[in-house]
């Protein structure tokens, strides 16, 4: 009995080390982890006035913030709407209120005071939010004196998720919206959605794949959208709704949905009616028309113009609005992908309706790892334009690689279109300040999913947050952002925090590396879009093959996009004509983007093109590796589940990055015909191993 008991004691000993630890954050909270920095109300006591929904959201948010916790000050902090009696008792000035949007906010202390003020609660939820991330930033509040607008007044998620509730290019689970089970089962994760979206300013939703189903306007289903809409208003959300535009038809059995047809405006006039009736605050309508099978206005010989002005002239009387997407490339498929959207909406500038506003990607093909901005910002002076950007990393290695895109975000934000001369950059199009429109928007690709830690990889987190700061305000650092999200969500050791900034700021760029260097793009398999497929070339269109892309050939490699070739450069302005003319004045992360080079082209540092691009695959690799070690250092630092969860997805990544680069580097090794650089590992496998690979049911196909 003593020898069978002293088995079981090291049974269960040894039981006990090898299950793993998952104690602790499981990533739910997202960066409103207020216990990673115990922190007391930065006053004596709290005084909120107002008994609205959202003032009592403000209550419970500064309750789950600090307890029971207070300063050891006297004062109080006052968060109120903005009064002349505030205005004079905090020294406001006498025309603080004309400097505030109904979003704006002002945080002010006067002594042991403090004050939020806003000329909306919704304004005063958005002070509130951003005094706690001050707090658990760990930011002085001795003297702050804050007032803020946001630089886009419409910043919007996208879902592109199905009543199904598969989740098109989302990768941690199925969507976050049961539409079964709505309107009656509300369910907790909406309010938690709610307020981590309030919490960065976000104010919008769009619930449904932008390849819509007709389905979300039928009456049944317009209630259970009413009944996210009512739960998400208090935090300053607006429902918009992805629209079919073949609706009339499907629905209701009209022969057309000719947007010039009287009988068809009055479906959609009725229908608009029918949706403020239940939500007044609606926002409209996002659609996708007349791209990959979408049905639109060119079915009918009708421009994009004729379709979304049907739309909002329907929408125009609750003052809603359009946003149209410029992701259109399905009705020429002999011109070069990159060319249609700007050849398609460049002729209609001025011809929109004031209330519709024109979406397009941050580049001219499809939210590759790396791509020049798109020549349409700064093309229309007359027509607003809202940037889309990919929050999901449906080309960045999904939810197994850490892709900080707040780098990405910023680039594209930051790229000078020299439409009025230098500064004329995306982010002055997109705020509408280059052209002076009132109409601004913003949109994000939403990487939320039904995982606990709703992103299925706990960095990811991060790329929702930036695009919430960056929405808001354009002018913050992806440096800045990056370390906001640190200290909320990880850690605020300043060791630890230097350490995982030092893993995201170059994380976006080890992935271009070992995926798409040198301005290569588009080279993921088919249908899936996991891992490199390089070879393919048996698509239905020319265009939907990588082959078309990198154009590889025992001469080089490349696709030429001067005048040349596709002559893709003459639609930017004349600045970036002549940069982008010659290879040697083209920026190097560009070159093989508008240039088909020899393989013994020499670069800038000497060495030929082939040995470059060999070395750019492995240096990516290299990169991972760095990420690895540096994480674990961190170790001690972070909640052990957090933890555990990225330290294994470092490991899928760094195979697959060994993945991405040998097969991408023997593939282009049969044109090249050249050696693997001395000092650099051979690949693992063989190419026809690579292509041998298939994957049926990798996640987030559409």
């Amino acid at each position: 009995m003593r020898i069978l008991a002293l088995f079981l004691s090291l049974a269960v000993s040894v039981a006990a080390v090898a299950v793993p630890d998952f104690s602790g954050e499981d990533g739910y909270k997202l960066w409103q982890r207020y216990d990673v920095f115990n922190a007391a109300l930065p006053a004596g006591s709290l005084n909120v006035v107002g008994d609205s929904d959202t003032t009592h959201i403000i209550r419970d948010e500064f309750r789950r913030a600090f307890g029971n916790r207070v300063s050891e000050k006297q004062g109080t902090l006052i968060v109120q709407q903005l009064n002349n009696e505030l205005a004079a008792r905090f020294k406001l000035g006498d025309n603080v209120s004309a400097q505030l949007s109904d979003e704006g906010f002002i945080i002010k202390s006067l002594g042991d005071d403090m004050l939020i003020s806003a000329k909306t609660d919704i304004g005063l939820l958005y002070g509130s939010y951003h005094l706690l991330r001050m707090v658990f930033t760990q930011q002085s509040l001795d003297t702050v004196n804050v007032l803020q607008n946001p630089k886009i007044k419409r910043r919007v998620l996208n879902h592109w998720d199905d009543l199904d509730r598969h989740t098109e290019r989302g990768y941690a689970g199925e969507s976050i919206f049961d539409w079964h089970r709505l309107p009656v089962d509300k369910d907790q994760r909406y309010y938690d959605y709610a307020r981590a979206n309030a919490s960065i300013g976000i104010n919008g939703m769009v619930p449904l794949n932008v390849n819509a189903n007709a389905l979300i306007l039928t009456p049944m289903y317009l209630q259970k959208v009413k009944a996210l809409a009512d739960i998400v208003r208090p935090y300053g959300i607006k429902m918009y709704l992805s629209i079919k535009f073949s609706s009339p038809q499907q629905l209701d059995g009209l022969p057309t949905s000719d947007p010039l047809d009287p009988a068809v405006q009055q479906w959609w006039q009725a229908k608009a009616a029918e949706i403020y009736q239940l939500i007044p605050d609606f926002g409209g309508f996002l659609v996708k028309a007349n791209s990959e099978g979408q049905p639109g206005p060119g079915d009918y010989d009708r421009t994009h113009a004729d379709g979304a002005n049907m739309l909002a002239k329907a929408l125009k009387p609750y003052k809603g609005v359009v946003f149209w997407r410029a992701f259109v490339y399905a009705n020429d498929a002999e011109k070069e992908r990159s060319l249609q959207a700007f050849d398609e909406f460049v002729p209609l500038d001025g011809e929109f309706m004031d209330n519709v506003i024109v979406q397009v990607k941050n580049g001219p093909i499809d939210f590759q790892p790396r791509e020049p901005f798109s020549p349409l910002f700064g093309a229309t002076p007359n027509t607003p334009l809202a940037m889309e950007l990919q929050i999901t990393q449906e080309y960045l290695g999904f939810s197994t690689h850490l892709a900080y895109l707040g780098t990405l975000f910023e680039e594209a934000m930051d790229a000078d279109t020299h439409a009025k001369g230098p500064g004329s950059t995306v982010a002055k199009v997109v705020d509408g300040s280059l052209f002076n429109h009132q109409l601004t928007g913003i949109a994000g690709v939403a990487n939320t999913g039904m995982q606990r830690n709703w992103t299925g990889h706990i960095f990811a987190q991060s790329n929702w947050y930036a695009f919430g700061r960056l929405a808001w305000d354009h002018t913050l650092s992806a440096e800045h952002i990056a370390n906001e999200w640190i200290k909320q969500t990880l850690t605020v050791e300043p060791d630890a925090v230097a350490q995982i900034e030092a893993m995201m700021m170059p994380s976006r760029e080890y992935i271009v590396e070992y995926m798409t260097p040198l301005g290569l793009h588009h080279l993921m398999d088919s249908g899936h879009h996991y891992g490199p497929g390089p070879w393919v070339d048996n698509l239905g269109r020319a265009d939907w093959n990588p082959v078309y892309y990198h154009r590889a050939d025992k001469q080089g490699i490349g696709i030429d996009r001067t005048a040349a070739g596709t002559n893709a450069v003459s639609q930017y302005a004349p600045y970036w004509q002549e940069r982008f003319a010659q290879p040697q004045s083209t920026p190097k992360e560009l070159l093989l983007w508008f240039h088909h080079l020899p393989w013994d082209y020499t670069m800038p540092n000497g060495e030929t093109l082939w040995n470059e691009l060999v070395r750019y695959y492995y240096r990516g690799v290299e990169g991972v590796t760095d990420m690895q070690s540096r994480w674990q250092q961190v170790k001690p630092y972070i909640d052990a589940n957090q933890f555990r969860q990225v330290d294994m997805a470092l490991q899928i990544q760094m195979q697959e990055a060994k993945w991405w680069r040998d097969a991408s580097v023997l593939y282009f090794q049969t044109f090249s015909e050249r050696p693997i650089p001395d000092g650099l590992p051979k690949p693992e496998g063989s190419l026809d191993y690579y292509q041998s690979l298939t994957f049926p049911y990798a996640p987030g196909q559409g």
